[in-house]
């Protein structure tokens, strides 16, 4: 029997959602129904400016019409073809990315997928072509949840009703630069580092880390690996967050396509070379329709100057939220920000944020994490600084006395 109703509002499609998906994510918190720029609408009307943006995924925010444009006209022109073809979006998008990079066509290979965890299945999968299967991860490390990017994913509540995973994993903490050369040996396939640890509240990796990663890898004949599927495509200011060095391999997605699904999985130099036919696939990564989302994302951003206005913003942001005492620290880089508070009421200060018209994101108990769209303005900030007391008043009142 049909139990599909007209109800349009948030609470009318909760029920619905309930009974029709599956209950991997819970209880959804809002029905959204349009966006423009860094807001979006509900059901019911209520307007919100949108620091989440899909997790730090709509780098040019709802509705942009450059990214309307490339993705029409793509459509209308030439939708899918598959891997068995080429496209000219697919084959100007890996130069282009090779070319911010710095290693220029000739220096690397992309593989494209449709997901930062494909991208990062596809550059595990590439580690074995070294003949090693051993890789050194840091704790707090996420990259993703299908079954091979689960095993490099440290959180145990992620891990644990999955196990047995692909194994010779091993996790050290992060930052520490002895314990990851501790790790390493002359087996080791790999070293997979985040430049900047999103899941786990935006941990910044200490100066000169990534380059000792870099040496403790030579030393033993291993990949670096860094996982920029959320630090990437100019969320810090930058077009990526490992700065000088060079990484044998590089996994991007979120921010890539604005919205649209894509990933890429870079080997640079010889690592490019590793997986040849038949060692792995996919049926969508690299579409037209894709491929032509993520050049308009990169070309925008550079149009618009977005890596200086992420600086500037961000720069802003991180002084005010750190302004109240009771934010005790607040990292970041860009609009790439995480903040902790002196008590572990983060799901409150998200509750008490999306009453007053802020979508905030809670990944630990007391921890914030802060990623709006790129071309968030000035004004939307000052509305959260202005709001951000009154929110962080009405999430610690049942916590007795504020710091």
């Amino acid at each position: 029997m049909n139990t599909t109703t007209t109800t349009t509002t948030t609470g009318g499609y909760q029920e619905r959602y309930a009974a029709s998906l599956m209950n991997t994510f819970g209880a959804p918190k809002l029905l959204l129904t349009r966006g423009a720029g860094a807001h979006v609408w509900d059901a019911d009307g209520k307007e919100y400016v949108d620091f989440l943006g899909g997790i730090a995924v709509n780098a040019l925010g709802h509705a942009h019409p450059a990214l309307i444009e490339a993705v029409t006209t793509q459509l209308q022109t030439l939708g899918h073809v598959s891997n068995f073809f080429t496209t000219a979006p697919q084959v100007e998008l890996a130069e282009k990315l090779l070319d911010l990079l710095g290693v220029g066509v000739g220096g690397g290979r992309v593989f494209f997928t449709n997901s930062g965890t494909e991208a990062n299945e596809a550059a595990f999968k590439l580690t074995r072509r070294t003949g090693r299967t051993h890789v050194v991860v840091a704790e707090g490390a996420f990259h993703g949840r299908t079954m091979g990017a689960l095993a490099l994913t440290s959180k145990e509540a992620y891990r644990a009703p999955f196990e047995p995973l692909p194994g010779d994993v091993i996790f050290v903490p992060f930052g520490d630069t002895d314990a990851l050369a501790a790790a390493v040996t002359d087996r080791t396939a790999a070293i997979l580092l985040e430049p900047i640890q999103g899941e786990a509240g935006v941990n910044i990796a200490p100066e000169g880390y990534l380059a000792a990663a870099r040496r403790i890898a030579d030393d033993h004949g291993a990949l670096l690996w860094l996982d920029e599927v959320q630090s990437g495509m100019g969320r810090t200011g930058a077009w990526f967050a490992h700065g000088g060095i060079t990484p044998d391999v590089i996994t991007l997605a979120k921010g890539l396509g604005g919205g649209f699904p894509i990933g890429a999985c870079i080997g640079i130099g010889a690592a490019g070379e590793l997986l040849q036919p038949g060692n792995h696939g996919t049926t969508f990564g690299g579409n037209p329709v894709a491929c032509a989302a993520a050049l308009a994302v990169i070309a925008t951003i550079e149009d618009e100057d977005l890596l200086e206005h992420v600086t500037v913003l961000g720069h802003k942001l991180r002084d005010g939220l750190a302004a109240d005492p009771r934010v005790t620290e607040v990292r970041g880089a860009g609009l790439f920000i995480g903040l902790d508070l002196a008590a572990d009421v983060s799901a409150a200060v998200v509750a008490a944020a999306q009453e007053a018209g802020f979508i905030l994101n809670n990944p630990t108990p007391g921890r914030i994490r802060i990623v709006p769209p790129l071309v968030i303005t000035a004004d939307d900030v000052n509305a959260l600084l202005t709001a951000w007391p009154g929110i962080l008043d009405t999430a610690f009142a049942g916590e007795g006395e504020q710091p």
